[in-house]
């Protein structure tokens, strides 16, 4: 699998299934450089999740609808609903816990 992207127009619909992870970031947010690539090996080990990058630079109105205020931000929707959201950094061990939690 990989990380997708997703944008204002598309956020609902790429979501709305299954679980996801979205990863709220911005280019210039050094945190969320050390995240992506966590991400992106969570993407690879975890094919029943669907991951997903939203810049919050180029897409204002989803992080302002969920009140996105710190980046990187991770939501955890599951059926188009949200079931978590984590702010800041975290290793790949404790995100792969929290996503087990929801496709058990």
């Amino acid at each position: 699998m990989a990380v997708n992207v997703t944008t204002d127009q598309s956020f609902e619909q790429d979501t709305a299934t299954g679980v996801a992870l979205i990863d709220f970031w911005a280019t210039w947010c050094g945190p969320c450089r050390m995240q992506s690539p966590v991400v992106e090996a969570l993407s690879e080990e975890m094919p029943d999740v669907n991951f997903f990058k939203l810049d919050v630079d180029q897409n204002p109105a989803t992080a302002q609808q969920f009140r996105i205020m710190s980046i990187p931000t991770l939501m955890i929707k599951k059926d188009g609903q949200v079931v978590d959201q984590i702010v800041g950094y975290h290793p790949k061990e404790q995100l792969q816990q929290i996503l087990q939690q929801y496709t058990a």
